[in-house]
This record gives structure tokens, C-alpha cells and sequence, in this order.
């Protein structure tokens, strides 16, 4: 077996980014703490064993290595409709190239979320070609 197991952001709020993922349906499955009992972080729990580790910091860096991360539900209007109506921003639901549906966002700490919802002809099932719009560009120095 192999599987995502945890994937780390940072947080200079750790109230507002608990609050915009439980949103998402994830809740806190344990707390990191320092000798001082200040919290400094913890990990929310997607529905099996795969983890979203949040840190605390100062202050969060402009652009992390992570370009993104995607969260699979089996509803993301529903998923839209709850980050809309805890004042966080949502797009619209629309049909990605690979035939999935997808609705983006950002948490509080910028960090960017696709929402994916999988049906009948979606490639991450099947497979194929999907053919997009988009050329790497340069990184800066």
C-alpha cells in the first residue's frame, strides 16, 4: 500500500485556517504544542487516514513549494456553499479539461484548493490525454 499521508501548510492564524477547513469537513485529530503550552499546530483529519498538517509561523511566505492541493468530494456545491457561507471565497462550479467538476479557493493563508468532483468520465478514473492551455514559465531569481 502506498498513500498520501500528510501534506504541511502554514499559518499565521491558526483559528481562521481550522475554521475555513472545517468547512471542508475536516476536524482536529490531535494538537502540537510547546513545553509552554502555547499551540504552535495540528493535524486535521480528512475522512480515512490522510492528514493536513498545519504549522504556525509568524508570518507565511509569499509562494511555498506547493503550487496546490485537491480535495475530492462526492459534492463540492455543497462543499462552495458552506465556504460562502463562513464569508471565505469560493468560484464558481465548472467542468475541468479532465472532465472533473471543480470549484477553487483559497485558505487563509493563501494557500490554493482545488475541490474535486469525480463522475462517469473523469480522467483521474479512466485516464487518457487531457490537453491544456499552458506554457511553464520561467522562474525568477
Amino acid at each position: 500500500m502506498i498513500k498520501l499521508a500528510h501534506v504541511c501548510i502554514e499559518s499565521a492564524d491558526l483559528d481562521a485556517t481550522e475554521r475555513f477547513y472545517e468547512c471542508l469537513g475536516l476536524r482536529r485529530q490531535f494538537e502540537f504544542r510547546n513545553p509552554a503550552g502555547l499551540l504552535i499546530g495540528y493535524y486535521l483529519r480528512f475522512d480515512d487516514e490522510t492528514f493536513l498538517e498545519v504549522i504556525r509561523v509568524e508570518s507565511v511566505r509569499d509562494e511555498g513549494a506547493v503550487r496546490h492541493f485537491a480535495i475530492e468530494s462526492d459534492d463540492v456545491e455543497a462543499l462552495r456553499a458552506r465556504l460562502l457561507a463562513a464569508g471565505f471565497e469560493a468560484s464558481e462550479k465548472r467542468l475541468g479539461g479532465d472532465e472533473t467538476w471543480m470549484v477553487t479557493c483559497r485558505d487563509p493563508n493563501g494557500v490554493f484548493i482545488e475541490l474535486h468532483e469525480y463522475g462517469a468520465r473523469s480522467m483521474q478514473r479512466h485516464g487518457g490525454v487531457c490537453v491544456i492551455d499552458y506554457t511553464p514559465r520561467p522562474r525568477s531569481a
